[in-house]
């Protein structure tokens, strides 16, 4: 829990800006390749000089065939235009601009005899793919929304305090999506319907179930003790996973259910207030049970939709008689539920 005392700080302070490590990216982004070619991506939460998103699309822009990368910077970001400053020197944050970065090709820019990085800051100070806006690149303004109805894929960490506004802007304009955000959000009501119907889902995953992000603070002491590291300066969060609606392999994975209701239905107690039976962890699914079982959101990390139905969460479920409540055990209250069912 304390680990995560820092991002739910964060949310409600609105301070989010996370930067998500290079590896990270590349680790989860690798399983989606086949989906890339020939498409338009847009990181319309990613200052370019700053973003790992943008630099990681420029580098493999042409091992992955895209037509067109766009990135949108907005003016309120502290650490705008600090990394790769497109001025001399950086500027005072009340005389920011925001601008978008258009590249529609990735070669050897600077003539060294290599494609690197060196070649994405070349491309961002000297070959006009950098452009001001007009607005101040909140990803709701006209111009980049605009962006977005271009875009085949959309691919960034957005406002970890906004997602469910993001969410709901990607659903209305029916776009492909890969993004990040806290775990949590699965039971917001605006996002956990898009879950039960399948429209959006948990990715491949942070390796270990551990996020890095790089963040402007000069305050760790918001952080608990090993969740921020003052040399890199990033922090590691554990609650936060990648949002989709692309396929990937581990989407079609069943899961291996080897325990035994009847074997032991004492480890399964029953809610007071809903006809299911409570499973405290995913690992102990039984496999000879049929009937509504309550388990933990990190369910969503190993879901098959071939294998389970969802049927609801605890506070949202159609034929509960006392809606908006959780489920409770002798009186005890649970932590959140999601109500699944085995396919036969």
């Amino acid at each position: 829990m304390a680990k995560n005392t820092a991002l739910h700080k964060a949310m409600k302070a609105k301070q989010d800006e996370f930067y998500t490590d290079l590896n990270d990216i590349s680790n989860e982004l690798f399983h989606y390749r086949d989906y890339f070619r020939g498409k338009t991506i847009l990181c319309n939460c990613d200052d370019p000089f700053e973003s790992n998103f943008f630099q990681y699309f420029a580098l493999w822009f042409n091992v992955y065939g895209l037509k067109k990368l766009i990135a949108t910077s907005y003016v309120q970001s502290p650490v705008a235009q600090l990394e790769l400053p497109l001025f001399e020197e950086a500027k005072p944050e009340k005389e920011r601009t925001p601008y978008c970065a258009i590249m529609t090709e990735f070669k050897d820019f600077n003539g060294d005899g290599a494609e690197d990085l060196a070649d994405v800051e070349w491309a961002l100070k000297n070959n006009g793919i950098v452009h001001k806006l007009k607005g101040d690149g909140d990803f709701r303004s006209p111009e980049c929304i605009e962006f977005l109805k271009e875009a085949d894929i959309v691919v960034t960490n957005p406002p970890f305090s906004l997602f469910r506004e993001y969410v709901a802007q990607l659903i209305e304009y029916d776009k492909k999506f890969i993004i990040i955000g806290n775990k949590n959000a699965v039971t917001y009501k605006e996002i956990f319907p898009l879950i039960m119907q399948n429209k959006m889902w948990f990715g491949v995953g942070f390796n270990g179930g551990n996020a890095y992000f790089k963040v402007p603070t000069d305050d760790p002491s918001r952080y608990a003790n090993g969740v921020y590291n003052p040399e890199e300066e990033r922090v590691k969060f554990r609650n936060v996973t990648w949002y989709t609606n692309l396929q990937h392999h581990r989407r079609n994975e069943k899961m291996t259910l080897w325990r035994r209701y009847y074997d032991d239905p004492s480890m399964y107690p029953k809610y007071d207030n809903y006809d299911a039976i409570e499973v405290s962890k995913t690992s102990d699914i039984p496999c000879d049970y049929y009937e509504a079982m309550g388990v933990p959101i990190t369910f969503l990390d190993k879901y098959n939709p071939e294998q389970f139905h969802i049927l609801g969460l605890d506070r949202y479920i159609p034929d509960n008689p006392k809606p908006g409540r959780r489920f409770t055990i002798n009186g005890k209250e649970i932590y959140a539920r999601i109500l699944i069912r085995r396919k036969k």
